[in-house]
């Protein structure tokens, strides 16, 4: 009697365990198991610091570089215009479209919308020259400087990057799953990525610019490159929504900067600035 019920038992075993196998076998794979195919975009907004920099204005009647020259963005807050489609451009922005080319990197194309607003009022050096016509409201400046101290008042100069300072640029970025050293295992329902990515492109802003009381040039103009890099990290939930947090850090150098509706009227930059971006978006395979 107890050979039988002990072979029972064993072939209950045996088959538990294989119908175990089974069930593990064919258990279907996460859907964030994988990235790559996966195409995304986010959307969202963000606050930017800028180092000092060397500005050069130049044209007919006048040469100067202002140095040392501060400057901030130009922040909306908590605002509705970031949800609305007819005003979305107006606030400090970030839009970006990407694709996995495999599970831990891709490569996006994007939008960074920041502002750049000189301080008014500010004092900086002035080197250089203005020699414009009596007639001209800038002629008050006429004179030659070496290291003199001005102060940036609106007769003399107003200088902005608000509609904006545009940064269209190309990022390749790595993103890494690290919801299993968080104790995360449905990483379906929510899951934790860390990424890190360089990138670069052109900048073409619409500089709201007056320059020694000449007419304001308003115009989108490319004027120059700016190469960044961005660490940041990434909540997705329910595989397909997600909120990302990033700090961006880069270089921009401005070489030909549209200040007035003359042509041969130009300013110069290079500067650095660091970006803090908060932005929802979406993760799906097609």
């Amino acid at each position: 009697m107890k050979q039988p019920l002990l072979l029972v038992v064993l072939s209950f075993c045996v088959f538990s365990q294989y119908t175990f196998s089974q069930e593990l076998a064919t258990a279907p794979e996460k859907y964030t198991a994988h990235n790559k195919g996966k195409f995304f975009i986010l959307w969202g907004g963000n606050r930017e610091s800028f180092s000092r920099s060397d500005i050069n204005f130049s044209g007919p009647g006048y040469n100067f570089t202002l140095q040392d020259v501060e400057a901030h963005d130009k922040p909306k807050g908590w605002h509705v215009d970031y949800v609305n489609p007819t005003k979305m451009t107006i606030p400090q922005t970030n839009l970006r479209i990407g694709y996995f080319i495999s599970d831990h990197y891709s490569i996006s194309l994007g939008i960074d919308h920041m502002k750049y607003v000189m301080s008014q009022n500010q004092v900086a050096n002035i080197n250089g020259y203005v020699d414009m016509d009596e007639s001209q409201p800038g002629a008050a400046f006429n004179g030659i400087y070496n290291n003199v101290p001005i102060t940036l008042t609106e007769d003399f100069l107003t200088f902005e990057h608000t509609d904006g300072l545009n940064y269209i640029n190309v990022e390749f970025a790595r993103v890494d799953d690290v919801s299993k050293y968080l104790g995360i295992t449905n990483t379906d329902t929510f899951q934790v990525n860390i990424t890190e990515g360089l990138g670069g492109g052109f900048l073409y802003p619409k500089t709201n610019a007056k320059v020694l009381g000449m007419d304001r040039h308003d115009d989108f103009h490319i004027s120059g490159y700016g190469v960044a890099a961005k660490a940041g990290i990434n909540l997705t939930f329910f595989k397909h929504f997600f909120i990302q947090g990033e700090f961006k850090s880069g270089y921009i150098d401005m070489h030909d900067i549209r200040t007035t509706h003359s042509g041969a009227d130009r300013a110069s930059q290079h500067f650095t600035f660091f970006q803090r971006i908060v932005a929802i978006g979406g993760i799906f395979r097609i």
